[in-house]
């Protein structure tokens, strides 16, 4: 079996999908699950980009011990300073530094000849070499660029000190037979090939990007780069949990071996889903709720006499699976804490305190707890910030009927302590409690996306409201559940307003770097 290396880049790229914008501690969540799962290289953030995502990324690099840690840097000496300042108290320092080498993208936007590209890039990975051991250099549109120019800007950064080499299709354009044929060329042609690693990044544009990372590995790359879900860019990246488990279900015809605990790949989904408030489609393949349902009769005959008539995937390959009843009303605190242990959550006795009591409240008003709701009430906590007092929800009521004018009533307790009412109307009860809510704050607030979705099933589930929107010119997502959907979209939209807020005294208060 031949080992690839498995770069996640969810922190990064895919934070970088439109309306995601995690704060610190969920960053950190997620790195410990991308750790839990088992994946050689988290790029963990830009950290030159901002001073939340030059925190996160040292807090993860702090964090983490048994995957790699890496931030992105142009190629210029102040991103790469500021990527050794938040990685080097990593177990194994990494960088990862790129230019644009495509002839539209070295014209129009760099405005740069080849020559000068060439001479910048290999003053960044020298520059890089000088204080890190794990240096990754990108070739940025690589798909696109002129094949002989490739050979001469990676020969010269082997020689300046690069370990591995990225060539990206950055806008998804290329097809699995052309991208697998250029890192080929690549492997014959480039001096020194042999003693660094190729990686492939690949977009979704055309929805090749996990076809296209095949490929590449079929042909001597020894790493891809990918997210949680396929999330990214437009379209997205190459989907991890799809590369692997296809490397590993079919292992006989590729003969690779990730790494990957695939039994953590389920929780590491639905985590990255509902930290980031990207809705996983239900046919999406090895985590959508429908890849393991079979609707027809022919189907459902054939699993229940055989599964793998119709399951190549067995659900608990991924951690999939029916969970029993965990915990009920009458479970105590320590069996509570025992089972949030096995889970993987590691909380404070203050934050395990509050996860306690609202799995009591919860687990009084419904007949079964499931483990979505367990998640959801821990993941809450975990990732909650603490140490900042800020708007929180006393109660909200709303008057509503065919005939009236729905209005909303508002209890809410201050940043400063305070207890006020708000009352105000709307054309319907979740835009009445928008409305009562948008009091708290000066300038205008637009909401760009909106929904409630079940957590679990049944009439008594749990309602998760998630929704973007847009304030002092910043967009922002906020998320809470409660079995009321009203009350959890009231609470997510006083999340969103406390996130925003929160980003604008970091941002207010701390130089950019």
């Amino acid at each position: 079996m031949r080992k690839i290396d498995i770069f996640d880049t969810t922190l990064r790229d895919g934070e970088q999908s439109a309306g995601i914008n995690l704060n610190t501690a969920e960053k950190i969540e997620i790195a410990k699950q991308l750790e839990r799962l088992g994946v050689t290289i988290i790029e963990a953030g830009f950290p030159a980009s901002s001073p939340g995502d030059f925190e996160a990324v040292n807090l993860i690099a702090k964090t983490v011990k048994n995957s790699i840690v890496t931030g992105l840097a142009r190629a210029v000496k102040s991103d790469i300073d500021a990527v050794w300042e938040a990685i080097k108290v990593a177990e194994q320092p990494h960088v990862h530094t790129f230019i644009a080498t495509s002839p539209i993208h070295m014209e129009y936007k760099l405005k740069k000849t080849p020559d000068s590209v060439i001479e910048q890039a290999v003053e960044a990975v020298k520059y890089a070499k000088s204080k890190f051991s794990l240096v990754e250099f990108s070739c940025e549109d690589g798909f696109r660029s002129d094949r002989n120019f490739l050979v001469r800007i990676i020969n010269e950064a082997i020689k300046a000190g690069a370990t591995t080499i990225n060539v990206p299709d950055t806008v998804g354009y290329a097809s699995p037979e052309e991208y697998g044929a250029l890192f080929r060329y690549l492997r014959e042609n480039c001096l020194g090939a042999d003693n660094v690693k190729f990686s492939a990044h690949c977009h979704d544009d055309l929805g090749m990007a996990v076809a296209n990372s095949i490929a590449a590995v079929q042909n001597g790359a020894d790493q891809v780069e990918c997210t949680i879900n396929g999330i990214g860019e437009r379209a997205g990246n190459a989907a991890l949990e799809e590369l692997g488990v296809a490397f590993h279900i079919r292992n006989d015809f590729y003969g690779i071996e990730t790494g990957l605990n695939l039994k953590e790949i389920k929780r590491t989904s639905q985590l990255v889903s509902r930290l980031t408030g990207v809705v996983i489609q239900p046919n999406k393949a090895v985590v959508g709720k429908n890849a393991f349902a079979h609707e027809s009769g022919i189907h459902q005959d054939g699993v229940l006499k055989n599964p793998e008539t119709y399951e190549i995937i067995s659900p608990a390959l991924i951690g999939e699976g029916d969970v029993p009843l965990v915990l009920g009303k009458h479970s105590g605190r320590a069996a509570f804490r025992d089972r949030a242990e096995k889970m993987g959550f590691e909380l404070s006795d203050e934050k395990l305190n509050k996860a306690f009591s609202e799995f009591k409240k919860l687990a009084d008003r419904k007949k079964e707890v499931t483990e979505d709701d367990l998640v959801t009430l821990l993941t809450e906590q975990q990732v909650s910030i603490a140490d900042v007092s800020l708007f929180a929800l006393n109660s909200v009521q709303v008057q509503y009927g065919t005939e009236n004018i729905p209005t909303a009533t508002a209890s809410v307790i201050t940043p400063e302590g305070e207890t006020r009412t708000l009352v105000s109307t709307g054309s319907g009860s979740v835009e009445a409690i928008f409305n009562t809510l948008s009091q708290l704050v000066d300038g205008e607030v637009n909401i760009l996306d909106y929904r409630v979705t079940s957590v679990g099933k049944g009439k008594d589930a749990l309602g998760e409201a998630v929704i973007n929107l847009s304030y002092n010119g910043y967009s922002v997502t906020g998320r809470d559940a409660a079995q009321d959907v009203l009350e959890a979209s009231a609470k997510a939209y006083l999340n969103a307003i406390n996130r925003q807020l929160i980003q604008q005294s970091i941002r207010v208060s701390e130089p950019v770097l």
